[in-house]
């Protein structure tokens, strides 16, 4: 084998190699942009699933409000129980 073809061997085996590199970086990237699609898609559910954790946080916080409303309300007609009671006896 004269020089020439030695260095075009060389040459050849190294771009294979090179080529070899290259097919597994793509195949690497490859799983890495499947893996951000997936870390983007569960972020997105995790915004959704904030924002109804948040607005049922709202909503459990008015019915706890409505509830003690409620509570002030009963209280008020119990006080008035006993009132109308001794009223009607006097009658």
């Amino acid at each position: 084998m004269a020089m020439p073809e030695v260095v075009a061997t060389g040459a050849l085996v190294a771009m294979g190699i090179f080529l070899l590199v290259l097919i597994q970086q793509g195949l690497k990237l490859g799983e890495l942009a499947k893996t951000v699609e997936h870390c983007q898609r569960d972020l997105r559910w995790l915004q959704i699933w904030e924002m109804e954790n948040s607005e049922l946080r709202s909503a459990l916080r008015a019915e706890r409000e409505h509830v003690v409303q409620l509570r002030r309300k009963c209280e008020l007609l119990e006080a008035l129980v006993p009132v109308a009671e001794w009223s009607a006896a006097m009658y």
